[in-house]
């Protein structure tokens, strides 16, 4: 065939798996048995909704109790304060004992500590009564129940559930750092090329909302010269869950003709990529007696050329260089060719005969 340009639509393709944007382990902050569960696993709940009850009865008892020292706290303030004032004014007049009125005073500072201290007692009570009851820090989605009813939990340590975002949904996936250029370009871009972003899920068909670029990563792998990048994808369906294996496709921009050949002319050696180009050549007629130019007759010859490839698009694969347009490619029998054979274009015998096929 001859090499002609043609403009292309293609995507560059990379592995891919979800993540929520968001994710946390839900903990217990308090001791004790699990006494309620009220939601469904694996469905959506919404920040504040309640998810669990550990039994309470403790912090309950715990709490009245800070409350009711609090208030002999709270009395015995008063009474320092009533005796603090009484010895102030006998003391203006030498009406009593210094060392009355001091100890008085000092009672008093005693006395305000303490409803402080109980003010205090107070406050972490109600906060560990108010973890005995666990509510959904943000919408997200709620996985399967570490727990049951009757369970005893432990303080940081025992995990109830894990909650994650869903709606958006990150995409990640990781390029060469050769391509950061590219991609930083379209994080810069504030007004994004349509279907850009695209991914196909693990069953091939593609997920009808388009992403946008969000975040690229801090820093290349020194090792392996890779980089992550973060789409963001709309969810509002719940198709997407967190863990799924998808293909990011990345819409290619360049607007300019490719060469396109067939994949099957293209042969791949020690990782890299060669094609026979059809040559004239001028041959010695054997059945000429006289060796003349009007002796010669033309043939065809493979000449071995190494091209750089690109995308392949269905049967084709795009040549990023190594050819010109125009030139003549040979697209079938190139498994049996080598540099400078000769190219035949027509079956001498039928394969099915047992003859040779033509190259």
């Amino acid at each position: 065939m001859k090499v002609k340009a043609q403009t292309v639509l293609y995507y560059d393709k990379y592995p891919s798996t979800t993540q929520a944007l968001m994710q946390v382990n839900i903990l217990p902050q308090v001791q004790g048995d699990v006494t309620g569960i009220f939601f469904t696993e694996g469905t959506h709940v919404k920040k504040g909704q309640k998810l669990y009850d550990i039994d309470s009865k403790i912090y309950k008892d715990n709490y009245d109790a800070a409350v009711a020292n609090l208030k002999v706290s709270q009395g015995t303030l008063v009474q320092s304060q009533q005796d603090a004032d009484r010895y102030e004014y006998l003391n203006k007049y030498n009406a009593v004992a210094k060392q009355l009125y001091d100890h008085a005073v000092i009672t008093l500072v005693n006395s305000k500590s303490q409803v402080k201290a109980s003010a205090q007692a107070v406050k972490s009570a109600k906060t560990n009564l108010s973890f005995a009851t666990i509510y959904a820090p943000f919408d997200g989605t709620i996985g399967f129940s570490n727990v049951k009813l009757g369970d005893v939990v432990s303080v940081n340590t025992t995990i109830l559930n894990t909650i994650s975002t869903d709606n958006p949904m990150a995409v990640d996936f990781i390029i060469n750092e050769k391509q950061l250029p590219r991609f930083e370009k379209m994080l810069r871009n504030k007004k994004p090329v349509d279907s850009l972003f695209t991914i196909a899920l693990p069953d091939n068909s593609i997920y009808p909302y388009l992403g946008k670029i969000s975040v690229i990563d801090r820093a290349v792998d020194s090792q392996t010269g890779a980089i992550r990048i973060r789409l963001v994808f709309p969810n509002p369906q719940g198709d997407l869950r967190v863990g799924m294996s998808c293909l990011v496709r990345v819409h290619n921009q360049d607007e300019a003709p490719q060469m396109v050949i067939p994949n099957k002319a293209v042969v791949e050696q020690m990782g890299e990529y060669f094609i026979y180009m059809a040559k004239d050549t001028m041959v010695n007629n054997p059945a000429a007696k006289a060796d003349s130019a009007k002796d010669k007759k033309k043939e065809l010859i493979a000449v071995e050329k190494k091209v750089q490839v690109g995308q392949v698009i269905g049967g084709n694969i795009i040549i990023k260089s190594g050819i010109n347009i125009g030139d003549r490619v040979v697209t079938d029998g190139v498994q049996t060719l080598h540099d400078g054979a000769p190219i035949t274009t027509k079956n001498v015998v039928p394969p099915a005969s047992g003859g040779k096929k033509g190259k």
